[in-house]
């Protein structure tokens, strides 16, 4: 026996809940009550790995805000619930077989990195949605970026609408009362005016707009001309406006609790 497998005999009867924990995370199984899936999208633009494109950062556009974005929101999530949340995401394709474990599912720019869904993933992506997943699209602007994800979402829901949501919507009431739909500026988008204060200038009016099932139950809720994921990822930024950061927070609540008990 090697003086490494002899070590690993050792741990295991001293600690054997380490290495059952270590095998767990291996497999992909859920840490928490909670535990944030980010979407890892193929595309087409460039060589690496899974075939994402890069953005400024040298990594995927499906990466831009983290791991800021997560250790802000998550932490967030737990102190202002009583969920039990991972401290961290797990990053998935929809095509990996752990995906069905990871009910909400958390997509940035999809616009930039060219979400193009294959045929076999177009037939996964319907059906983990329709047995409860839930998908939040976020940071993605301007008509071209709305042209792209729309040509994707439609091969998924060819015959779904989708729908603006308004302050009714039960989506935006299951916590936080949200009944101002305010656009949620990226840090990008933030200008100091000549009086001194910080404004935004984004590429068109916000919507928040959502693909709902044959029950009523939404699937698909997007941010468009928006970035709730820079919101959290800058909520430490003196120069992010906090009533920004704050209402990020809510929005995000509220998705999760949504999709906890629907």
């Amino acid at each position: 026996m090697t003086a490494f497998k002899h070590l690993l005999l050792i741990i295991s009867l001293l600690f054997p809940t380490v290495l059952a924990a270590q095998q767990s995370i291996n497999l992909g199984q859920p840490q928490a009550e909670f535990h944030m899936a980010r979407l890892i999208y193929n595309n087409g633009f460039g060589p690496m790995g899974r075939n994402f494109a890069i953005s400024r950062r040298g990594r995927g556009w499906w990466a831009i805000d983290y791991p800021a974005a997560e250790i802000h929101f998550l932490d967030g999530l737990s102190r202002l619930s009583r969920i039990n949340v991972a401290e961290d995401s797990i990053h998935l394709s929809i095509m990996d077989d752990e995906i069905f474990d990871y009910p909400w599912l958390f997509a940035q720019q999809v616009g930039q990195g060219g979400w193009d869904p294959k045929p076999e993933e177009i037939v996964r992506w319907r059906e983990y949605l329709y047995r409860g997943g839930f998908l939040v699209v976020d940071d993605f602007h301007g008509p071209a970026e709305w042209q792209s994800f729309q040509q994707a979402i439609s091969k998924i829901f060819p015959a779904r609408a989708i729908v603006d949501l308004s302050k009714e919507d039960e989506v935006f009431n299951v916590l936080y009362v949200l009944d101002q739909l305010t656009q949620i500026p990226g840090r990008r988008h933030l200008y100091q005016a000549a009086d001194g204060t910080i404004q935004a200038q984004l590429r068109g009016p916000q919507a928040w707009r959502g693909i709902y099932d044959d029950n009523g139950r939404l699937m698909v809720a997007v941010n468009y001309n928006m970035d709730m994921g820079d919101a959290w990822e800058h909520a430490d930024d003196p120069v992010y406006p906090e009533p920004m950061t704050a209402l990020a927070y809510r929005f995000g609540l509220n998705y999760v609790i949504y999709a906890m008990t629907h």
